[in-house]
């Protein structure tokens, strides 16, 4: 008789090195590898066709190595639990394998309905940690020695090999068109698949990332100096333990490198391993309080913004013709590569949120939309610490004009995504409506007053945070997810004596 098998589910882990999963259930017995394309997934309002381009991508890369090892991956479109229910009816499950997700409302619903489901037919699910988010945490105390212990174990091999399961297994990944997605044209996208990941932390490590500390606020330098690791950690197709375990051994390496640039490289090389504690400690925050995707994380701030955003200014922000020319080079820029940097990511959700006073679920939807690496646990988290509704983080209003002369001063950025804007001198390319030819260009006049936005903003929040009760419940929120800033020590640096906990400034997760 044919054995039951064990059905490893790939969601958003899509490679076979260091997929604990993967290599625990080839030890269970038959292995049979699955991805569910869930068009319901695909309906939601933060999915987007140029991530499933990469995923698709991703996809056919997992194939191949999986079909190396002995069985390929089987790929399947529908609903999850009515695909296992079927299986399990015609071959039968031993078991089902994967990684913890830490992602959208959706999907939180669905991994509940899977747990139902599995536990009424008798099967065991496992779980194994993907990053450094821990299901069920009781306390931040101790969160980054965790992660550290976590990082720093062995990177697991893939089976070597897979014993081929009898059957027709599909193996057709379908289009975005066949999901139902709207056409998404992003034509500077980078590539999906293990392949380009490894290729990109190598060019980062070796040749591109020697002034990732100096250069990954400025989206003139950000696009070549960041890793541009993201979507392939939101992705799985490399690991966070691998990227981890990476960047530790260059940093060592650089302790005694006697190159001229060495002392830069490792300077940039510390702030970027520093950096992937970050990564996590904002995922932990959606993991342990998965109602921030929809609501206030503190309740003070309910009823502060409308409910319904001002359409005009909507569109304009989403479109890139606020009239405020870094801001739509930064939106444009964003719709062609599917990625800016995240001071610049901050920078549109701040103007969004303070300046046009948009409700941050409607801003935060779109950009989630644009982003390659939209990962919810990160996005939400720094949605509502940009729209200072986290009660804890400081308010940073972004000046618009004042950004674009720190990080572009000649306008070279604003040039590149903004032709419209070629003739504007260079003395008023951030402030084009001051020249004295404003009139001949096919660019719209500022939407608002900038600095009488930003000073209604600030009124109406200070007016909020000096309540009583909202120190109250502010340092209750701080207590649940403000970091220990004792536990997160960059790599190479001792750890500070133990401090309180706090809540992190602008951070820069840049990867």
């Amino acid at each position: 008789m044919n054995q039951p098998l064990n059905i490893v589910w790939y969601k958003r882990d899509l490679r076979i090195v260091d997929h604990r999963p993967l290599a625990m259930a080839a030890q269970a017995g038959p292995v049979l590898p699955i991805y569910v394309a869930e068009p319901e997934f695909w309906a939601q309002p933060d999915a987007s066709a140029r991530q499933w381009a990469f995923a698709a991508e991703a996809l056919g890369e997992l194939g191949d190595a999986l079909a190396a090892l002995g069985q390929a991956l089987c790929v399947m479109t529908g609903d999850v639990v009515s695909i296992f229910a079927q299986l399990h009816a015609s071959h039968g499950i031993a078991a089902i394998w994967s990684h913890e997700e830490t992602g959208n409302g959706w999907t939180y619903a669905r991994d509940r309905a899977v747990t139902a489901w599995a536990k009424a037919a008798g099967i065991a699910w496992h779980e194994a940690r993907q990053f450094g988010v821990i299901r069920r945490l009781k306390s931040r105390s101790g969160w980054a020695s965790a992660w550290d212990r976590d990082m720093a174990a062995p990177i697991t091999a893939p089976p070597v090999a897979l014993p081929p399961i009898a059957g027709d297994w599909p193996r057709h990944i379908p289009s975005s068109a066949e999901l139902g997605l709207a056409p998404d044209s992003c034509p500077h996208r980078q590539p999906g698949g293990r392949q380009a990941a490894l290729a990109t932390l190598a060019s980062f490590l070796h040749q591109r990332g020697r002034d990732y500390r100096y250069q990954m606020s400025s989206p003139v330098t950000a696009f070549d100096a960041s890793s541009r690791l993201s979507p392939h950690l939101t992705w799985g197709t490399i690991s966070m333990r691998e990227v981890a375990q990476a960047s530790s051994a260059r940093v060592r390496a650089l302790r005694t490198a006697t190159d001229p640039d060495a002392k830069r490289w490792r300077a940039s090389m510390i702030s970027f391993t520093g950096r992937q504690h970050w990564h996590c400690h904002f995922m932990q925050k959606l993991e342990d309080e998965p109602r921030i995707e929809f609501e206030n994380l503190h309740r003070a701030y309910d009823g502060m913004r409308p409910d319904i955003a001002d359409p005009q200014r909507l569109a304009a922000w989403c479109g890139g013709t606020t009239g405020f020319p870094f801001v739509d080079a930064c939106m444009r820029a964003l719709d062609l590569h599917g990625w800016i940097n995240f001071r610049m990511r901050a920078m549109l959700m701040s103007f969004a949120s303070y300046h046009l006073w948009l409700p941050w679920r409607d801003t935060g939807l779109h950009l989630a939309r644009k982003f390659v690496d939209y990962e919810p646990g990160i996005h939400w988290s720094q949605v509502q610490m940009q729209s200072g509704t986290t009660g804890i983080n400081t308010m940073r209003v972004y000046n618009p004009v004042k950004q674009g002369h720190d990080q572009d001063p000649t306008g070279v950025f604003v040039r590149s995504y903004l032709p419209e804007l070629a003739a504007v001198p260079d003395a008023f390319i951030h402030e084009p409506w001051l020249w004295e030819n404003a009139h001949i260009l096919a660019y719209p006049a500022p939407i608002i007053d900038h600095l009488v936005a930003a000073r209604a903003a600030r009124d109406a929040l200070h007016a909020i945070r000096q309540r009583a009760e909202h120190r109250v419940a502010a340092q209750k929120i701080a207590a649940k997810h403000g970091s220990r800033k004792s536990g997160m020590p960059m790599t190479g640096r001792k750890p500070r004596a133990k401090q309180p906990p706090a809540s992190p400034a602008q951070l820069t997760l840049d990867f």
